[in-house]
């Protein structure tokens, strides 16, 4: 699954931590950069990295928080939040091809046995 993701995400030019960071980041109209980090269990700086790397693509932009000058927040420009809905929707074709080999109980089953996991 994971070298399938690298192939439909690679004519975008963007990694998997880049897509799960945009994702984040479209699912408010403005995150912090802080939040950001908490949102992916990364430290600070490589939040900052990551943004910085959308940022360069135009698929985010910054600005200072309004209510803290210490923070930054990070919004979605139009062409980030298309990019997610075309990302999403490659992952639900890939899911659906991927886990269609599966008849529907066994993908029940997988489901309960998964969702049993601890989240961490």
């Amino acid at each position: 699954m994971r070298r399938r993701m690298l192939a439909q995400l690679e004519p975008w030019g963007i990694t998997p931590h880049h897509a799960r960071a945009l994702r984040c980041i479209g699912e408010t109209d403005r995150a912090r950069l802080r939040d950001v980090a908490d949102r992916l269990r990364i430290a600070a700086r490589s939040a900052t990295e990551v943004v910085d790397a959308l940022q360069e693509k135009g698929l985010v932009t910054r600005e200072p928080d309004p209510l803290d000058r210490r923070a930054t927040l990070v919004s979605p420009t139009e062409d980030g939040r298309r990019l997610v809905e075309a990302i999403d929707a490659a992952r639900a074709e890939r899911n659906a091809e991927f886990f269609g080999a599966l008849t529907a109980q066994d993908r029940a089953t997988l489901h309960r046995i998964l969702g049993s996991l601890p989240v961490e």
